[in-house]
């Protein structure tokens, strides 16, 4: 038995890897949910073999097996080499994870990493679908421990020549910001993720602080409020570049960051400082699935 209508999705994590399958993209109820670790420690070819186990497990308990599957990986895939790359999970690096995938579940399998899932997510099934139903262009952030982005463009992923559209956390940003893992220095990343946010208070303060401290503590503590001015700062310098060279419809922000209330205010007026135009209308919002949307993402790649 199958169903041609439903949507399969993973959402391959460091720690976790979820299933979910949909009933389909008009009517995305969610018909199963499941999830098992990951066990990333146990090397690449087990990571590969969790994923076949998990779509084993949704087979078996919907009745009937996928036609194609869509899956949200950390990193991306080379269009050329066909191995993924830039991933933090660096047991997936330099490995055709794509390939393997086809091989060992013998469906198609549609990649993208999990800022571009968070992106179409939104856009299919949360804030853009709901608020902004006529945008054709969405750009999706990830601001957490790393900064991510994903670009949608007519409800589909947009990956690129390189296989990189998006990669808005590894844009060189100022001289100010940190060397990056990457290679390179004063990436996006290295200004804006939450380590770094807290690494800057602690290079002026001399003290560890948690970032949802350092925010709290904006009105009594001045290297608070110089880290809080520096995250406006260069929030803003940072998605101009996005409004300037892509100007999308919609910004979506996502992640531990893009919980801090003052983004969509005083960090709305920094980007429109920035911004090459008269005016800045490109709205900036929270999205609406919160971790859910990284599944329910993967699950659209094959719709």
């Amino acid at each position: 038995m199958e169903n041609q209508n439903t949507l399969w999705g993973i959402d391959l994590g460091g720690t976790k890897i979820e299933g979910v399958v949909l009933k389909s993209k008009e009517d995305p109820e969610v018909l199963i949910r499941e999830r098992i670790d990951t066990q990333a420690e146990q090397g690449y070819d087990h990571v590969v073999s969790r994923i076949k186990l998990l779509v084993d497990q949704m087979a078996e308990k919907i009745g009937y097996r996928p036609t194609s599957i869509g899956i949200g990986t950390p990193g991306s895939t080379d269009p050329e080499t066909g191995l993924l790359k830039n991933s933090n999970s660096t047991n997936l690096n330099h490995k055709p994870l794509h390939k393997d995938l086809e091989k060992v579940l013998s469906i198609p399998v549609h990649m993208a990493n999990d800022a571009n899932c968070f992106a179409i997510a939104e856009t299919r099934m949360g804030v853009v679908k709901d608020e902004f139903p006529k945008a054709e262009v969405v750009f999706g952030v990830i601001m957490g421990s790393g900064v991510g982005g994903g670009l949608v463009i007519n409800g589909k992923v947009w990956n690129g020549k390189h296989g990189i559209a998006g990669e808005w956390g590894h844009i060189f940003l100022d001289e100010a910001g940190e060397d990056c893992y990457c290679g390179k220095h004063g990436c996006v990343e290295t200004l804006l993720a939450g380590k770094a946010l807290e690494r800057y208070y602690k290079s002026i303060s001399g003290k560890g602080k948690k970032l949802k401290n350092i925010i709290q503590d904006v009105a009594e503590d001045n290297y608070a409020k110089q880290t809080y001015d520096r995250l406006i700062h260069f929030f803003g310098k940072g998605l101009s570049v996005i409004v300037n060279v892509i100007d999308p419809d919609v910004i979506i922000i996502g992640g531990g960051v893009g919980n801090i209330p003052a983004l969509y205010d005083e960090g709305v007026e920094s980007v429109k400082e920035f911004t090459f135009n008269p005016e800045m209308k490109t709205p900036i919002v929270k999205p609406k699935l919160g971790d859910s949307a990284g599944v329910f993402g993967a699950a659209f790649l094959s719709a």
